[in-house]
């Protein structure tokens, strides 16, 4: 696996023991489908703290049992999860069990299986997106060009800010989303050593979308 300081700046490697603790569960072979889509929920709402972390705060007035006070407050109806189709869908409920107020937007993209580029099928996003930060969620950034693609997309719509997190990713695909997109931040929960010949990060997990939904 890579070191932290082997990667871009704006890489964020979340190395918390729980998090490190599920994803080598996960990453079992042996591993059901229920515990799998279990411990990636779980995973994804440990890491929605870390992408969370700089949320800007308001002040609210409050009554609590004994006096009026200012509080503090995010406005989560600003933040939007993306979800990349299918997979995306796995890290999104843990993310929403923190920021339940949060909108979500759907990218359908499927990966030619001879050119390995990404086809888009699908985009619904909430409506005044320039007002919104958004957080795009994939559990696999490999190749890169899905994220790509879907960060492509994302930036017509002039949101105030991007990021990008996924469960695991490899040097290849950090140096193709941050080749594309410099700007947008990626957060993980491991960089694998390589991908092999047909795009499959090592020694990685499996397919993602398989493992969770129990398809082949």
């Amino acid at each position: 696996m890579s070191t932290p300081s082997a990667l871009p700046d704006n890489v964020h490697l979340i190395t918390h023991p729980l998090v490190q603790h599920k994803l080598t569960l996960m990453r079992k072979k042996e591993a059901s489908t229920n515990s799998f889509r279990r411990l990636l929920g779980e995973l994804a709402s440990l890491m929605a703290y870390e992408v969370t972390r700089d949320m800007p705060l308001q002040d609210v007035e409050i009554e609590t049992p004994l006096e009026t006070m200012t509080a503090k407050v995010i406005d989560g109806k600003k933040l939007v999860f993306v979800s990349i189709l299918r997979a995306g869908n796995g890290l999104l409920d843990g993310m929403l069990n923190v920021v339940p107020g949060a909108r979500v937007g759907h990218i359908g993209l499927y990966r030619d299986p001879k050119t390995l580029v990404a086809v888009e099928y699908y985009f619904k996003m909430p409506q005044s997106m320039n007002e919104r930060d958004i957080v795009v969620v994939d559990p696999m950034l490999a190749t890169g060009n899905s994220a790509i693609a879907a960060l492509d997309r994302l930036k017509e719509l002039s949101p105030k800010s991007i990021k990008f997190v996924c469960l695991l990713t490899c040097p290849e695909g950090v140096a193709a989303l941050h080749a594309a997109h410099p700007d947008v931040p990626i957060y993980t929960a491991a960089v694998d050593r390589q991908l092999n010949d047909h795009g499959y990060i090592l020694p990685g997990l499996g397919d993602a979308g398989d493992r969770i939904y129990g398809t082949k």
